[in-house]
């Protein structure tokens, strides 16, 4: 059975998304080592989700309960997020959902920005890391590798992510009204990661110039060489930070990069007078129309822009003259709204590819039921003809025509075997085996009932 604890910015608040993305990575692993019968586990963690899509090895009718309790007790453990406060945030997602969800997601359908194009890459970077920690299943991997194809056909098919969507872009599209003259903006980007090339092509389609990079890793330098930018040293960052007029932060460390003692010090090494600065305009969410920061407010000597997850500026830097923060929350309270035609046939397409994966999945339910069926059946021939060569009474033409005679009959049970499980009455051919030949299997749990089920206290 496939099983998806789900958080994200539809359902969890920012400072528990934050908070789960702090040893996100250690997450599938420890979750695994909580139930024996969960099999395989892949952690997505992006900057506005946390999933842990589980494979549950179960007899089919088998409640998930216990597993779901376990694996909330493995993410507490990893992440430090209390099981009480996973509870009451989680959502369960099982059976057939569990596709049609994860190919929604890759798609960039349950994204802030609905389209985006960084989550499949994220996607298929969860699924790489967890064949190096040895936490897939192949049932794990069938449904990764489905969900990329399904991101890709969406892609193609619909107008669904053609204008390039991103986190990125949406960010510099709400603070473009903060930019006089992108040509003459001197831009700090700090981090060389996952956002760190469409930070920089997304800045350079605005007409960026004067681009420095800064690595908390000591990345900076290659990074910098590969995409001639240049590169910031560790001895020069807090007078960089202090000097540039945007900075964008979208590194992964967890402890604050870009601070108000950092820029004190830049600004106090820069000999550039703190107090000169006009007066301090903090990101006014409250404010904001449309999907850009109020022309109104007086334009800041210097505007942050904090990507990371957790956390990559600490929010004191507001305190300072002329800092203006701008942040994954307040960009998702302004995300614009969804293309309804695009964003309506990428669902039907995904709904598509979900059902044909349900219907693949559950006619491999019933394999071990017709295996032990043709065995049992074969098991018999074979030993008649044993017993008829044994008195002398057989030929190879008449063993052949018996097995296909053999083949002949089973045709029938194969074809209902599919049929039967398709309709997801897997329970009517088993019956029919233990009935007509004595034949018992229990079989792994595949599907279950479709849907979203809330997790209870009882099921803490």
């Amino acid at each position: 059975m496939l099983i998806c604890l789900s958080a994200s910015h539809k359902n969890s608040s920012f400072d528990v998304l934050e908070r789960l993305s702090v040893g996100a990575d250690d997450a599938a692993a420890g979750i695994l080592e909580r139930h024996p019968a969960l099999v395989g586990a892949v952690v997505v963690a992006t900057c506005n989700r946390f999933e842990a899509y589980l494979d549950l090895d179960e007899p089919t009718g088998t409640s998930p309960l216990s597993a779901v309790r376990a694996a909330i007790d493995g993410v507490s453990a990893s992440t430090g997020v209390a099981a009480e406060v996973l509870r009451d945030t989680l959502e369960l997602v099982h059976g057939n959902t569990v596709a049609e969800h994860l190919f929604a997601v890759t798609s960039g359908l349950e994204s802030v920005v609905v389209g985006e194009g960084e989550i499949a890459g994220q996607v298929r970077r969860s699924l790489e890391q967890a064949r190096q920690v040895g936490t897939t299943s192949p049932e794990l991997e069938r449904l990764f590798q489905r969900a990329s194809q399904t991101s890709r056909g969406i892609k193609n098919r619909t107008g669904l992510g053609a204008a390039g969507r991103s986190l990125v872009r949406l960010a510099l599209e709400l603070a473009e009204s903060r930019i006089p003259d992108w040509t003459e903006t001197q831009v700090l980007l700090v981090g060389t990661g996952r956002y760190a090339g469409a930070s920089l092509a997304a800045l350079r389609d605005l007409g960026a110039e004067n681009v420095r990079v800064y690595s908390p890793s000591g990345r900076a330098r290659k990074f910098a060489s590969s995409h001639q930018i240049t590169a910031v040293a560790e001895s020069d960052f807090a007078v960089a930070a202090a000097s540039a007029d945007l900075i964008l932060t979208c590194t992964t460390v967890e402890h604050h990069v870009i601070t108000a003692a950092l820029l004190r010090a830049g600004l106090a090494q820069g000999e550039a007078p703190a107090d000169a600065a006009p007066p301090a305009t903090v990101c006014p969410v409250g404010e904001m129309p449309g999907s850009s920061l109020s022309p109104e407010a007086p334009a800041p000597q210097r505007l942050i822009i904090d990507l990371g997850l957790p956390r990559n500026v600490d929010p004191d830097v507001t305190e300072l003259a002329g800092v203006e923060l701008l942040d994954l929350e307040t960009i998702r309270i302004h995300a614009p709204l969804e293309e309804l035609n695009a964003t309506s046939d990428a669902r039907l397409l995904v709904g598509r590819a979900a059902r044909k994966f349900s219907a693949v999945a559950e006619e491999q339910s019933l394999a071990p039921a017709v295996v032990a069926l043709r065995s049992h059946i074969f098991g018999i021939l074979d030993a008649e003809i044993e017993r008829a060569r044994h008195r002398s009474d057989s030929s190879e033409q008449t063993e052949a025509a018996l097995r296909h005679l053999a083949s002949v009959l089973l045709h029938t049970p194969m074809v209902r075997s599919r049929e039967l499980a398709r309709a997801g009455e897997q329970a009517a051919f088993l019956t029919g085996l233990d009935a007509m030949f004595g034949i018992q299997v229990d079989l792994p749990a595949v599907s279950g009932t479709p849907g979203d089920v809330e997790i209870s206290p009882a099921a803490s």
